[in-house]
């Protein structure tokens, strides 16, 4: 995907891309605490056990005792905190017990790590092995041996929670040890911007506070279920967790291979607005406007992207690509919808029947998905939103 010399339909798409990119753009990666200092020198010792509680009004009318103390007891000895060692610094996290031997982060949290080591509720100190690392899932796995006996594994819920449910981030915010804020559930399928202008699907909204040291730490129902891994924070009440629908994709990988492979359609894309329908003669303000087609990508010769560009209230468009409406039979309203369904329910390799709108007419093709880049490879510039 060549530049335009004289500026036009390339570099449009791509400022076009650019513009909603920046403004779908999250603090990732902003719960993990970073220090200099290793744990023999003191990092404010607040490790002992800080109850710091956040709990809106559903106390009891007896000593301030609640629904959120009920959860916080009978789940805390299975939150631990994580202590990464890097060359230069080191860091820390939250992390939850897995099962026997493992325990669920954010990759954030390790990443570089060269020792790692991890404190259980009750003070217990062991050694971490990181297993598996998914940087676009922003996924962990940890292994520890003869854990504690205390600590014992968190449930995941079976289906996204209600919105309105209420919840408990649990983790070590600053350091500060066994710690629970509490929200609700603010909103679920949001799409968290990820390395190489892809995105962390179906990740699940909550007002709950989470701070440096919250990454990797559980979002819990008040029956103690995980409902997502905390893994960003935007301010403002605004915070996110990988949801425990992607963690039961990507965490059985990790724990055989190391590593996940995430579906890649290899397009550019932006949901179809009331600009987008206007511009493009569409009836309907929904589905997925296929902006850019990845030369030699798995749609490649399959999906056709936007040759030109419009104007339409002052704003640049682009016009006459591919409108994705349907995949394997499912309605695709909008891109996160497709990075959901894309996450959740494909693997690579899959053949996905798709139903595009292409020139005022309904197509099915077949799009058979690769396997996303190395977050490391160069992708090229302006690709943005990639899918």
């Amino acid at each position: 995907m060549d530049d335009d010399a004289d500026g036009t339909p390339t570099r449009t798409r791509r400022r076009f891309l650019g513009a909603v990119g920046a403004a779908a753009a999250f603090g990732l990666a902003g719960c993990a605490e970073r220090s200099d200092r290793r744990s023999g020198e003191t990092l404010t010792e607040v490790e002992a056990t800080t109850y710091a509680r956040n709990v809106g009004g559903a106390n009891d009318q007896d000593q301030g005792t609640s629904a959120y103390t009920d959860v916080y007891r009978a789940t805390i000895d299975s939150v631990a905190l994580v202590r990464s060692y890097r060359a230069i610094g080191a860091g820390t996290g939250s992390a939850f017990v897995y099962d026997d031997e493992h325990l669920v982060t954010n990759q954030h949290v390790v990443e570089d790590a060269e020792d790692i080591e991890v404190r259980f509720a009750r003070g217990d100190w062991r050694d971490g092995e990181v297993v598996g690392t998914d940087v676009y899932s922003d996924l962990a796995v940890v292994r520890v041996e003869e854990g504690p006996d205390y600590a014992t594994p968190l449930d995941l819920v079976e289906s996204d929670p209600p919105i309105g449910a209420e919840v408990v981030a649990l983790g070590n915010p600053f350091g500060l040890g066994e710690s629970v804020s509490a929200g609700i559930v603010s909103g679920v399928d949001r799409s968290l911007p990820s390395v190489n202008d892809f995105v962390i699907a179906d990740t699940v909204q909550t007002d709950a506070a989470a701070n440096p040291g919250n990454s990797g730490g559980p979002l819990v129902t008040l029956d103690g279920r995980v409902v997502g891994v905390v893994t960003a924070g935007r301010g403002n009440d605004v915070n996110f967790a990988v949801s425990a629908a992607l963690v039961r994709r990507v965490v059985p990988a990790l724990l055989e291979d190391g590593s996940y492979e995430h579906s890649y359609v290899g397009i550019g894309l932006t949901s179809v607005t009331p600009t987008v329908a206007e511009a493009n003669d569409l009836e309907a303000v929904r589905g997925v406007l296929v902006v850019e087609v990845v030369e030699d990508g798995p749609s490649d010769g399959v999906l056709q992207g936007s040759p030109d560009s419009s104007t339409v209230n002052g704003q640049q468009v682009p016009v006459g690509g591919d409108v994705i409406s349907e995949m394997a039979g499912r309605s695709i309203p909008t891109q996160d919808a497709l990075s959901t369904f894309l996450a959740l329910n494909t693997s690579p390799g899959d053949t996905v029947p798709t139903v595009v709108l292409r020139d005022g007419e309904r197509v099915e093709v077949d799009v058979e998905l690769g396997v996303r880049p190395d977050p490391d490879a160069a992708l090229a510039p302006g690709d943005g939103l990639l899918r």
